[in-house]
């Protein structure tokens, strides 16, 4: 069966480094480590344990499990002993992640080698639609620096800031 980035991304996912496309080929565990940093917003708070995001803290040791099953794939982070599951799956050539109570979709782009991910429609349980501007600052980035993959995601919200910036780099296990 085609990864599900292959999918997503189409001819563009050739075009990526080889540690991008060697991520993205399968079920494996690559290892690394991360910083987290999380906004200061009571707020902010909230959203981040609705979603299961990791606490703050810095060089943590990180492991992320990619499973490939039923044509989607399930994102096992550990951050240090905090646990952050994702499911993906791909629908009209757009990227669904389940994260806590929340659905995002995403539309996956290729630039400079890079996998820039922009955020199109969230909704609430899977079914209650929240505004996508209030989500226009939740991206990510994925690239290959040094021969390891790196990651970059952010999410901040209108009139609440920051949620989350976690950054770092993993090599397969």
């Amino acid at each position: 069966m085609t990864s599900l980035f292959r999918r997503v991304l189409g001819a563009e996912f050739e075009s990526l480094p080889p540690q991008l496309r060697a991520l993205h080929e399968g079920s494996a565990t690559w290892k690394g480590e991360a910083t987290i940093t999380r906004g200061r917003n009571p707020i902010a708070h909230l959203c981040a344990w609705a979603t299961r995001l990791p606490p703050a803290r810095e060089r943590v040791p990180t492991a992320v499990e990619f499973v490939a099953e039923g044509g989607g794939e399930t994102w096992r982070r550990d951050f240090g002993g905090a646990a952050m599951v994702s499911r993906y799956r791909e629908r009209h050539g757009q990227l669904r992640e389940r994260l806590g109570a929340v659905e995002f979709v995403f539309a996956l782009g290729v630039s400079d080698g890079e996998i820039l991910w922009a955020t199109r429609h969230v909704r609430l349980f899977g079914v209650i639609p929240l505004p996508a501007s209030w989500f226009a600052q939740v991206r990510c980035r994925e690239r290959e620096h040094a021969g390891r993959y790196e990651f970059l995601v952010e999410a901040a919200l209108p009139l609440i800031g920051p949620l989350i910036r976690y950054e770092g780099w993993l090599v397969r296990a």
